[in-house]
């Protein structure tokens, strides 16, 4: 089993501000730390013009600087949001960290999402036909000294794409997504996937085996297959059980909250997130009748009548004990959280992509989770 922090560079407000700076520092501070300590990967996304919520906008300036101020932990793009970029410079930017880090870059990619794709003048609904060939050439910039691409998004005439990766023959590549769809496109062309849902292992468990089924029948995009599945989950590590799960909780329904990035104009979202979380428990049946009734068929299924009838934060319900019962959480003492990273690994996980630093979360206690969270719950499975 292998143990990921995954970084969205999230930290509490200063009146009602990000401290921009003390926010890199953080985050390098708690990156040499968990490398330290022999985790195995960092994750960083990239993302635009999302405020409060992440300043991940260089992700490859960040991992510059880890590059030189780790030794082992793996460095992963988490991901590169393909539309978004020439292919050619992604090729040199994950090449160029990889030389750096003496050959520790994992290699996420990604489609992103409408907001920032204008922002940035891509249309969205190009974005798929944008990835699908930008995945296709990078690795060959890699392996030739003269590419050349003739494709409907880019042109490209014969050059020297450098540098080379370190990796040989190249990082290991990944796709990030939430629906079963994505996990089949990432079987079919060799790539890990990155699962970004918070969905309870259990119900994971059905798409990792047939992921790992597909796979064997891959047509690769790249030199190698990467087979590896990777999950996230938020997680907090502390001596007292109660309150590590609590701080998990609390973080997990503000970072889901209606004006986040992934519920904002979502009218299913909770519904959702709902059914990834194994469904709604018998004692809490009162409080999500919305959720019964309607799977029942026996309220309109608009999303004007939905929205009457849902709490804004429909999540609200969910108690600590449910979230840490059913993997959705990593959460509590050492003890809690072992049984909780045993539900990932019997769902046929490979990795845990653990969301540590929130903007719930001071510093200080990220610190103290990666820590005791290092010490004593690591060891056991890296000994498996």
């Amino acid at each position: 089993m292998k143990f990921g922090l995954m970084y969205e560079t999230q930290s509490p407000l200063v009146d009602g501000a990000v401290d921009e700076k003390a926010l890199i520092e953080s985050t390098i501070e708690q990156w040499v730390l968990a490398d330290e300590l022999g985790y195995d990967y960092i994750w960083l996304v990239e993302h635009h013009f999302l405020d409060t919520f992440s300043i991940s906008s260089s992700p490859d300036i960040l991992y510059g600087a880890a590059s030189r101020l780790t030794k082992n932990i793996r460095l992963g793009f988490g991901v590169v949001i393909l539309p978004q970029h020439h292919p050619v410079r992604v090729a040199e930017k994950i090449a160029m960290v990889d030389q750096l880090s003496n050959g520790r870059v994992d290699f996420g990619t990604g489609r992103g999402g409408a907001y920032e794709q204008v922002g940035l003048n891509v249309d969205p609904r190009s974005s798929r036909s944008m990835w699908e060939e930008a995945i296709k050439m990078i690795p060959k910039m890699w392996r030739k000294e003269e590419f050349s691409w003739e494709g409907v998004h880019w042109n490209i005439p014969a050059r020297n794409v450098i540098p080379k990766p370190f990796q040989n023959p190249h990082p290991p590549m990944w796709l990030a997504g939430m629906q079963p769809e994505t996990y089949r496109i990432a079987a079919d062309k060799g790539l890990g996937v990155l699962s970004l849902s918070t969905g309870a292992p259990s119900e994971m468990a059905p798409y990792i085996k047939e992921y790992k089924e597909n796979i064997k029948n891959a047509n690769p995009v790249g030199d190698v297959v990467n087979d590896q599945w990777a999950h996230l989950a938020i997680s907090h590590c502390g001596e007292d059980d109660r309150v590590a799960k609590d701080t998990a909780v609390n973080a997990l329904k503000s970072f889901f909250g209606p004006d986040r990035p992934y519920t904002k104009g979502e009218g299913e979202v909770y519904k959702q997130l709902i059914k990834a979380w194994g469904g709604v428990p018998d004692h809490l049946k009162n409080q999500f009748s919305w959720v019964l009734k309607e799977e029942e068929g026996s309220v309109p299924k608009s999303r004007e009548a939905r929205e009457t009838s849902v709490n804004p934060s429909g999540i609200d319900g969910f108690d600590r004990d449910t979230l840490s019962d059913r993997g959705v959480i990593i959460a509590g003492d050492p003890d809690s959280c072992k049984e909780g990273v045993r539900m990932h690994q019997n769902a046929g996980e490979d990795q845990i992509l653990m969301l540590m630093q929130l903007d719930t979360i001071p510093h200080e206690e990220v610190i103290n989770s990666i820590k005791l969270f290092g010490t004593e719950v690591l060891p056991e499975f890296k000994s498996d």
